[in-house]
């Protein structure tokens, strides 16, 4: 069992937090919306995708998926962390990777003194080529010098409606790291 943190719970934050639960893992998903949150909290997913909010209920009372709107209580155990937010396109067309900043000097800030165990940090959202240096170094801006972490890019395939289903039984899984 691992303990993971993800961060956004749009709809790939949310099914993949809820599938990794389902595996047994131990699962904190954190979102800056608040009532989002609180809807999280009593099984009501924001999203329809056919069987979540059973998995999410179900996970919920196996004491396996949590939901904060916290960034040190999601990453206070975590061994690997998700950054799954949203990258809505910019007026010239381009991914506007604010969310994604944010959430790497919001990583940098809260997880140091978490483990031993250096943090694995992987790209969920859909970005640019690059993305991982961005976010290597926003990490590294706000942590102490001894912090120990890698970042992983791991894009999604999920498809709405199948989204379970892709995330349980992949046809294909794209990992991509510096080491």
């Amino acid at each position: 069992m691992s303990n993971i943190a993800v961060i956004g719970t749009g709809y790939v934050g949310l099914v993949t937090g809820t599938c990794f639960s389902d595996l047994g893992n131990r699962v904190v998903c954190m979102d800056v919306q608040h009532d989002k949150i609180e809807r999280l909290r009593k099984g009501i997913a924001p999203i329809y995708e056919p069987g979540l909010e059973e998995m999410i209920e179900r996970n919920l009372k196996a004491g396996r998926l949590f939901f904060t709107t916290d960034y040190a209580e999601a990453l206070h155990e975590a061994e690997f962390v998700f950054i799954a937010v949203g990258t809505p396109e910019s007026e010239d067309g381009s991914a506007d990777m604010r969310y994604v900043e944010s959430a790497a000097r919001a990583i940098g800030t809260h997880a140091p003194g978490r483990s031993a165990e250096p943090l694995v940090i992987v790209n969920k959202s859909t970005v640019p080529i690059g993305t991982g240096d961005v976010v290597s170094s926003l990490v590294r801006e706000k942590c102490p010098p001894d912090f120990k972490f890698s970042v992983v890019s791991n894009p999604e395939f999920l498809r709405e409606g199948q989204a379970i289903l892709d995330f349980l039984h992949p046809d294909r899984v794209v990992l991509g790291s510096e080491k």
